[in-house]
């Protein structure tokens, strides 16, 4: 704005100035023509009287002249030296009876000296133009006539107003844009720099930007809307980091409490989130694993040659849209990690995508340890291969003894028909033992409800010893218990500790060889102030091995498997475990191999203060 008014106002003076100048020209040539012709006119009546000698009718000629006409200044006479010897207003006479003084006139220098000059010389009252015109009589110069011819007086007062008025102007304007740039400076680019120092702030999340400045109209309003603006952003800045710390303090607490491994890497593979599960699957507990590393370099090596390529083209690669491209887009691996311990993990890959589902933000990483999901799988295929066997087995034999009595009934002994026969008992109770071995385990994994009542140990333990008596005689085991005197009532269930010990006696019996010992004891306790009955029943038989110790009460897991000589489903032990589970007790073993192994398990003594409580309930 201020270069524009400086262009403006410079073109107008400019353009004032040029005419005032134009009219001055103008005006100059008018009074040099107008003395020119004054001079002329005078020289030629006043040069025969100067040639004469006759100055006072010359003085008197040029009096009169000089009287008619205001535009005339002065008139001189000088010689041809240009020595004065009269003048208008003053004459060399008036000024000898005072003071001589020799006054001489400058000629303008011309080669023609017979034409008119003219000249221009600046007094305090204005430009005078001078005319000099030569004083000729009869062919020869005499003298020199100089007029001075007064300017314009109406042309001059124009010419100078409009000068003044144009500077005035100029002045005027330049006073305004000063005055006009103090005003914004002050009153609106004080306040418009506050007003985007505060959009900066707020644009940089400083909500707490306040403009305090005490101006009023629709400056005051912008500036009260724009505090309030802040304000409001400032309050709604609060509540979401309020909500945003809740979400993420829910979030960090599901990841971390997942029973699956989290991590979460950005576009560059670096760690963003891991939680607890995966450290443990990796074995990073004991590492300094930091958040921004190179998850890669840090995976085990089993998983890094496995994954590197499937991370990079997820990164590198097309983004999935649709829900079932994004399903797509799942990696899954199982690979056994040989660290501290043997483990097999499943891991699934997932693109994180931005809102728009235009751009890849990082993946997503879970870690599944199915190991036990693999030993269960791998235990059930041993179980239908052992039970497929254990039914098949019999199953054909009693088929096979049932056709033959069949078709050569008539010529078998009796002896051999009843051998068959009892063949096929035999063969039956086998699938007998399988199947209700199999319902137990059901039963056991149901939600039916037991009923636990004060239990005399003395009774289960003698049934027991009368049950499996005649199978250790018939493989010529010693077979002996032994129950403390006085030992008080527990609470169980008869029917499923008679399972129990009937479980652990027959393995004991079916483990032992010949000649050997089993032992059943049963004897009061105390462990931390509460009384309790312990039940051990040992054998003198092959022993189980120490990796085997860890898995023996699992399900279909089987000790055989290992030699393949005895018969057996896998779930004897399995079903222990789970009652003396649901007694709220634990069942426990030493075993040697080769020497021997000894079970016990503990049962909560019955107290006579319990009296109004005769019974509890057991969910099994």
């Amino acid at each position: 704005m201020a270069a524009a008014t400086l262009v403006v106002s410079l073109l107008m003076s400019g353009l004032t100035f040029w005419a005032v100048n134009t009219i001055q020209q103008d005006a100059r040539l008018n009074d040099t023509r107008f003395g020119t012709d004054l001079g002329l006119l005078l020289a030629a009546n006043v040069a025969p009287i100067v040639a004469e000698g006759n100055l006072v009718d010359a003085a008197q000629f040029s009096m009169r002249f000089y009287n008619t006409t205001s535009s005339v200044k002065y008139i001189i006479y000088a010689d041809q030296e240009g020595k004065i010897f009269f003048g208008i207003p003053y004459s060399v006479a008036d000024l000898e009876n005072s003071l001589t003084i020799d006054r001489s006139l400058e000629l303008p220098k011309n080669d023609d000296s017979s034409l008119p000059k003219a000249r221009q010389h600046t007094t305090p009252s204005g430009d005078v133009v001078d005319v000099f015109v030569p004083l000729v009589h009869e062919g020869k110069q005499i003298g020199t006539l100089a007029i001075g011819i007064n300017p314009n007086p109406t042309v001059t007062v124009s010419s100078n107003l409009t000068r003044d008025v144009t500077i005035a102007v100029f002045i005027s304007i330049w006073a305004m844009v000063i005055l006009g740039a103090v005003f914004n400076a002050i009153i609106i680019t004080r306040p418009i720099k506050e007003l985007l120092s505060g959009v900066k702030n707020i644009a940089f999340g400083n909500f707490k930007q306040k403009i305090d400045l005490p101006f009023g109209g629709e400056l005051g309003e912008l500036i009260y809307s724009f505090n309030d603006m802040a304000q409001r952003l400032e309050s709604y800045d609060e509540q979401n980091i309020e909500e945003l710390t809740a979400q993420k303090a829910k979030l960090d607490t599901l990841v971390s409490t997942i029973a699956d491994g989290a991590i979460l890497l950005d576009k560059q593979l670096k760690l963003i989130l891991v939680n607890s599960t995966a450290r443990r699957l990796f074995g990073w507990e004991s590492k300094e694993i930091l958040i921004g590393e190179d998850v890669i370099e840090h995976l085990p090596i089993e998983l890094k040659q496995e994954l590197a390529t499937p991370l990079q083209e997820m990164i590198n690669g097309k983004i999935l849209i649709s829900h079932e491209e994004q399903d797509s887009s799942v990696e899954e691996f199982s690979i056994s990690l040989n660290g501290n311990r043997s483990a097999t993990v499943r891991v699934l890959l997932r693109q994180v995508l931005d809102q728009q589902k235009d751009d890849i933000k990082g993946i997503a990483m879970t870690v599944q340890d199915i190991t036990r999901e693999v030993e269960l799988n791998e235990a059930k295929s041993n179980f239908i291969s052992n039970v497929s066997h254990e039914l098949r087995t019999p199953l054909f034999n009693i088929k096979s003894f049932i056709e033959t009595l069949c078709e050569y009934n008539d010529d078998l002994t009796e002896v051999e028909r009843k051998e068959f026969l009892q063949t096929a008992n035999h063969e039956t109770d086998r699938l007998t033992r399988l199947v209700n071995d199999v319902l137990d385990l059901s039963q056991l994994e149901s939600s039916r409800t037991y009923h636990l009542n004060p239990l005399d140990l003395s009774q289960v333990i003698e049934q027991i010893a009368r049950t499996h008596k005649l199978n250790a005689k018939d493989k010529k085991l010693d077979f002996v218990y032994s129950i403390e005197p006085n030992l008080p009532s527990v609470w169980g269930h008869y029917d499923l500790i008679l399972q129990v010990l009937t479980n652990l006696v027959g393995n004991a019996i079916k483990f032992t060889p010949t000649s050997g010992r089993i032992v059943i004891h049963c004897y009061e306790v105390e462990e931390k102030q509460e009384k309790k009955a312990r039940i051990e029943i040992s054998d003198t038989g092959i022993g189980i091995e120490t990796e085997d110790q860890i898995a023996i009460f699992d399900r279909f897991y089987r000790v055989e498997n290992r030699v393949h000589t005895l018969e057996g489903t896998g779930l004897g032990l399995s079903i222990v475990k789970n009652i003396i589970d649901k007694h709220h007790s634990k069942i426990n073993l030493v075993s040697e191999v080769g020497i021997g192994t000894t079970f016990w398990f503990d049962l909560a003594v019955y107290q006579e203060v319990k009296a109004s409580l005769p019974q509890k309930i057991i969910t099994i």
